[in-house]
């Protein structure tokens, strides 16, 4: 494993000209192939309105005249909030076209938020698109804006009327490679979004590289539902589209992804590891995976099980597909190449467009991520922190000069906030987020991501968040998957889930350090939704609005797998107090230390009884009774007169 400050260098980009920039390519395609189909957008009950490359570009000079007419000074925010739709792209490019930046809005954002961002982005103007409601009160009245079909009723003049009374704008707007083209909000999974700055050259420079690599062409055929507003599929989606022609298909709602993309069968197609978890629970809901694995192996039987599977789910053409956004557990990845489907991870971030690392076709490495791509260098700082210099670097935060200083390292390396090692290929893996780690109150340090993605590849469990800050032992709160909730409606339908919870919490807890050792598998009592703010608009965890929810009552269940909302399921072993909450449960003595509590827990029993400090609960100064001892001599003992059990 690298551990110095020298980089990893992959082979050098060439250079390119400015008309390989975004809105450029975007004119040569509309001269080229006017009446050739590019976007493809459902417009409910069944319709779809088809739109070329001439009738986009048509009806965004029509808007970017609008704006010439409104007299906003060159490089003005221009602000979107939309679902994915036809419209969103064309209001990138009317912005583009009309000289001024855009900022595109996660339509889950809060009204507070919202209201935010707008102000902080000083926005003009707002582009309101596909949405099933305007946010009550995150509009200010003094900003002027502009609706379309898709978009519920608001104050706002119609895209539509607009493009009937305003003559196109004739001239080819060129813009430079240093404007900024798109300030793009984190979502912000702690504090406040910041605002990052990228340049046409940095967008440009990310596209061009995938493409190159990829073998982007016209003829690919791309489906767009994760957020526009995201870099992800900004990079992937619609600037892949900008640069090779390939056409676009949008999603009506999540109700009908599946038969979307069935019509779309996407060349291309990117997810994230949520995402590729829902597609495993659909199809394991049809096959168990013990069968499938049976039917996949058998030679001629398998492909016709293979082509059956993915045909279903409409990645029948895929060429290549890819995951990102968050880290895709390695038994995931290992499921889809089954199928005959190499999940091609890609590690980035907002701040360099995500220009960073991507596994290529025939360079895959279990386990780990990929070298940089052409143009990166990347190293490990002195706490192992991946730091990367790229092409698609961002030009800074929006109006925060301190922040912008603190993501870079004084000769220039982005300071990605990421853990990691690097191999002697250059091969990137990543360990954890350095603000997600936290400290037991044994002083040790748990990385959470690894056990999380360790769970995760167990079917049984769609998400999971591992906390225990402060606590003896780290714990998991985990979301069943669809299924499992189904079979675990009822308390006593809860059986056969509980049992395998246990033997996945006895599996994982055999592959960690005995300080990693969870203690408990606590199912939660709520699906979690980017709708009440558990999850990020790309799905990925809120780690502290989940913890200041879940992390007392969990603290407090039994050890074990247990439901939050009631004890029915729980697996009552032995009394364990926490050192914060201090919770007593008496169990009868010939029930402690059983070898499922130490199959489950990682403790097993001591030669002979120790001698133990006073019982927190009632202070007897002589309560051992039994105890048990782990690997790291910790132990663990239980109280003779009140049959309190905790650690010390």
């Amino acid at each position: 494993m690298q551990t110095t400050l020298e980089p990893r260098v992959s082979r050098p980009m060439p250079a390119k000209p400015d008309s390989e920039l975004w809105l450029a390519a975007v004119y040569r395609r509309a001269r080229e192939r006017t009446n050739e189909l590019w976007l493809v957008q459902p417009m409910g009950g069944g319709a779809l309105r088809s739109i070329t490359f001439g009738q986009a570009l048509d009806e965004s000079r029509r808007i970017a005249a609008h704006l010439a007419s409104r007299g906003y000074p060159p490089g003005s925010s221009i602000a979107i909030l939309s679902q994915n739709c036809a419209h969103f792209v064309m209001m990138d490019l009317a912005i583009w076209m009309g000289g001024h930046v855009s900022v595109p809005l996660y339509p889950t954002m809060t009204p507070a938020t919202i209201r935010y961002v707008l102000d902080h982005a000083n926005a003009r103007a707002l582009f309101v698109g596909k949405l099933p409601a305007v946010p009550d009160g995150a509009i200010p009245d003094e900003i002027d804006g502009l609706s379309c079909a898709l978009s519920p009723p608001n104050r706002f003049l119609r895209w539509e009327d607009v493009v009937a009374t305003t003559a196109p704008l004739q001239r080819e707007t060129e813009r430079g490679a240093e404007e900024v083209g798109a300030i793009l909000y984190t979502s912000g999974t702690t504090g406040r979004p910041k605002g990052v700055e990228h340049t046409f050259g940095a967008m440009a420079a990310t596209t061009r590289c995938f493409g190159s690599l990829l073998d982007a062409n016209a003829s690919d055929r791309l489906v767009s539902y994760l957020p526009l507003a995201h870099t992800a599929e900004r990079a992937f989606i619609e600037g892949a589209s900008f640069a090779s022609g390939a056409r676009i298909y949008f999603c009506e709602s999540l109700e009908t992804f599946v038969a979307d993309v069935q019509r779309a069968r996407p060349t291309l197609f990117v997810g994230v590891p949520r995402i590729w978890v829902k597609l495993r629970e659909g199809i394991l809901a049809k096959i168990p995976e013990a069968r499938l694995r049976r039917l996949l192996r058998t030679p001629i039987l398998g492909e016709m099980v293979r082509r059956k599977v993915l045909s279903g789910l409409g990645l029948d053409r895929v060429r290549h597909c890819g995951t990102g956004a968050a880290p895709t557990p390695v038994e995931l990845r290992d499921f889809f190449s089954r199928l005959g489907l190499d999940l091609l991870e890609l590690y980035g971030m907002t701040e360099n467009f995500g220009f960073s690392h991507l596994s290529l076709p025939g360079r895959l490495r279990r386990g780990w991520i990929a070298p940089p791509l052409p143009g990166v260098e990347a190293r490990l700082g002195p706490d192992g922190e991946v730091e990367v210099k790229s092409p698609g670097t961002m030009r800074g935060y929006h109006r925060d000069p301190e922040a912008t200083a603190a993501a870079f390292t004084s000769d220039g390396f982005l300071r990605t906030g990421d853990r990691g090692e690097i191999d002697g290929d250059g091969f990137l893996r990543i360990v954890g987020r350095t603000k997600e780690i936290f400290k037991t109150s044994k002083g040790k340090y748990v990385a959470p991501s690894a056990i999380e993605n360790a769970l995760l590849a167990n079917s049984l469990c769609e998400l999971a968040c591992v906390m225990g800050t402060g606590e003896p032992q780290p714990f998991a709160v985990v979301v069943l998957s669809e299924s499992a909730r189904s079979r675990a409606a009822s308390a006593d339908a809860r059986g056969p889930i509980r049992a395998e919870l246990e033997s996945l919490l006895a599996s994982v807890n055999a592959t960690l350090p005995s300080h990693e050792h969870l203690s408990r598998i606590v199912v939660s009592d709520a699906v979690w939704t980017v709708e009440d703010g558990l999850l990020t608009p790309t799905l990925k965890l809120r780690r502290d609005p989940i913890e200041a929810r879940f992390a007392a009552r969990a603290a407090a269940a039994p050890l074990g797998v247990s439901w939050l909302g009631g004890a029915a399921g729980a697996v009552r072993q032995q009394g364990v107090v926490s050192r914060r909450s201090m919770r007593a449960t008496s169990i009868p003595r010939r029930k402690r230390f059983s070898p499922r509590s130490q199959a489950l827990s990682g403790w097993t029993p001591s030669r002979s009884p120790s001698r133990s400090p006073p019982c927190p609960p009632c202070s007897w100064s002589t309560p051992t009774s039994c105890s048990a001892r782990s690997t790291r001599g910790s132990v663990r003992t239980s109280c003779r007169r009140c049959r309190t059990g905790w650690s010390w």
